[in-house]
């Protein structure tokens, strides 16, 4: 049998994907709940859902704050929920990230069709992911995920641009002038301190000891390399 997709429900209590997404249980998905952006963000990382709904209005942070922060760590297709129809927060929301925004009242008919709609999309959980395997780090190309030690590592946008190519590039020696330009454009082709700068970061974030660096290797006069040990093409949730 094919496993049900699992959906990450974020509201407050009352909210009103509270009312609506037990229902999902009985339309081909599996159900977890949370109330506030940083139990959303755990379940994130220990779940690994396929797609997110987000209550567009929660107590302690809005929609488009944890649509922001969900971004800064995976691609889970997330769609927005909200009460009261907004072409603002619409347009905020899918600059931000969203790959949907819906307006109540929904059914759980449409609710069901517009996720299996964005996982389509998305190419959903099913398929062989790219996962990189360097020492007791482990990056997930297609998830937007960086693991050290099983726990979850916090990057910000650039970190993962950067990141993401010596990855993509594994066993590689990049030059400096081509990492610039890949990540943030021909005009910063020169900058090689920049460079340096950003690597030093996530360094800082990976490296067992930032000093001597194992995981991402300086290569004198050329750039950068990322030594991978592993470069493996699994389905999500295989080893």
């Amino acid at each position: 049998m094919t496993p049900e997709p699992l959906v990450l429900a974020v509201g407050g209590e009352g909210g009103i994907l509270r009312s609506i997404t037990p229902g999902l249980a009985g339309h081909g998905f599996g159900v977890v709940t949370a109330g506030v952006g940083d139990e959303a963000l755990r379940l994130i990382d220990e779940q690994r859902p396929e797609a997110v709904l987000v209550d567009a209005v929660m107590p302690g942070t809005t929609g488009l704050e944890l649509l922001r922060r969900i971004r800064e760590r995976v691609d889970t297709p997330v769609i927005m929920v909200a009460a009261v129809d907004s072409e603002a927060d619409n347009l905020r929301g899918l600059e931000l990230g969203a790959d949907g925004y819906i307006v109540e009242p929904v059914s759980l008919e449409e609710l069901g069709a517009r996720i299996r709609a964005v996982l389509r999309r998305s190419g959903g959980s099913r398929v062989a992911e790219r996962i990189i395997r360097v020492q007791n780090v482990q990056i997930y190309l297609d998830r937007r995920l960086v693991t050290r030690d099983g726990r979850a590592v916090s990057l910000t946008r650039t970190e993962w641009l950067l990141l993401q190519h010596l990855a993509a590039n594994a066993g590689k020696a990049l030059f400096n002038a081509e990492v610039l330009t890949a990540v943030w454009g021909p005009e910063c082709r020169g900058d090689v301190q920049y460079l340096r700068v950003w690597v030093s970061r996530l360094r800082r974030k990976l490296e067992p000891n930032p000093a001597e660096p194992a995981i991402i290797k300086t290569m004198q006069g050329i750039g950068y390399m990322l030594d991978a040990d592993q470069v493996a093409a699994t389905a999500p949730g295989g080893q």
